[in-house]
């Protein structure tokens, strides 16, 4: 997801910052596609034999896993998934995914709008600086929307805001993401569990500094015109299950800049650590489960794929 920038926005210019957080503010943009996109273009589905997706098989010696990593949001026309997907997901009696979207209505909201909303009177405004402000209110308004309308919304949940607008521009339908088709196809013929609440996703993002939850918002905007090339580059990538490469893509940057360290292990490792507990709590059973996490999760030497081979479970991507 997001990327933890320790440039603080009070130090110097905005202008000289931009310079020194490009590299962070890319890895962002590339991991913050991979947990919260989908496809752009239209893809041709091959399902030969030698085919691979971003889908593994994980086994133990009772049960099965198939983990795919999921780039969210998808063009309708891309339905059905190539037939290895859709026949892992027929096999399975149990669906793991993050938030259950279907159960959204019976949440205590209260919480969640606490991490993404300032409450009484505060606003965005009391927490950006003039500069940076300006600027958001600038992108709202090219998106066809009002900050005025949107001031009680944090600055982290005001860069998925503006992404999600700017996808939705594309043509992408949030109707169309891959939880929800498949949250579709299971309700009423197979049980449904969540690898992740919808707290444990937020709090990493609503635990960032103002300072830094302010250099996320600016990086988001600053990287909106290359968000269609992005998720061009990534789906075609995903498509063809190649782990390397989006490796390869998405850590471009980070060897280069460390600072985004702290960050990853709050979203993305420690995560990683809560989800791989929950994948082998499954392999402990006599099920098949279908689960589905954001493809960055995945990824390196510190993802969920190697975690599993390091720990002795038959992993064969699929």
């Amino acid at each position: 997801m997001v990327v933890h920038f320790w440039i603080r926005a009070s130090s110097f210019p905005l202008r000289e910052g931009f310079k020194m957080q490009r590299k962070a503010g890319k890895i962002f943009f590339i991991v913050f596609l991979l947990f919260l996109s989908g496809s752009f273009f239209h893809l041709q589905h091959v399902d030969s034999q030698d085919q691979k997706n971003f889908l593994w098989r994980v086994q133990s010696q009772t049960a099965t896993v198939y983990l795919l990593g999921s780039i969210h949001f998808m063009k309708r026309e891309l339905y059905p998934l190539p037939q290895r997907i859709e026949g892992a997901f027929d096999h399975s009696g149990v669906l793991a995914i993050g938030a259950n979207i279907n159960d959204l209505d019976h949440m205590d909201a209260q919480p969640w709008m606490g991490r993404a909303y300032y409450p009484g009177q505060e606003g965005i405004e009391d927490h950006l600086s003039g500069e940076t402000y300006e600027r958001a209110k600038k992108e709202s308004e090219r998106l066809g929307l009002s900050l005025r309308h949107l001031r009680k919304r944090k600055p982290w949940f005001l860069a998925f805001t503006l992404t999600g607008r700017e996808l939705a521009r594309m043509g992408f339908d949030p109707r169309d993401r891959l939880d929800k088709y498949f949250l579709s196809k299971a309700t009423g013929r197979k049980k449904i569990i969540e690898i992740e609440s919808l707290e444990e996703q937020v709090h990493p993002m609503s635990s960032l500094s103002d300072e830094d939850q302010e250099l996320f918002l600016l990086s988001t905007i600053e990287d909106l015109p290359a968000l269609k090339e992005e998720v061009d580059r990534l789906l075609r990538i995903w498509s063809t299950g190649d782990l390397k490469g989006m490796e390869s893509l998405s850590f471009r940057d980070r060897k280069e800049d460390r600072r985004s360290s702290p960050a990853f292990e709050k979203i993305v490792y420690d995560r990683n650590q809560r989800m791989i507990s929950k994948v082998e709590d499954f392999l402990r059973t006599g099920e098949t489960y279908f689960v589905i996490v954001g493809a960055g999760h995945l990824l390196g030497g510190r993802g969920m794929i190697e975690m599993l081979k390091e720990k002795g479970y038959r992993v064969e991507q699929f």
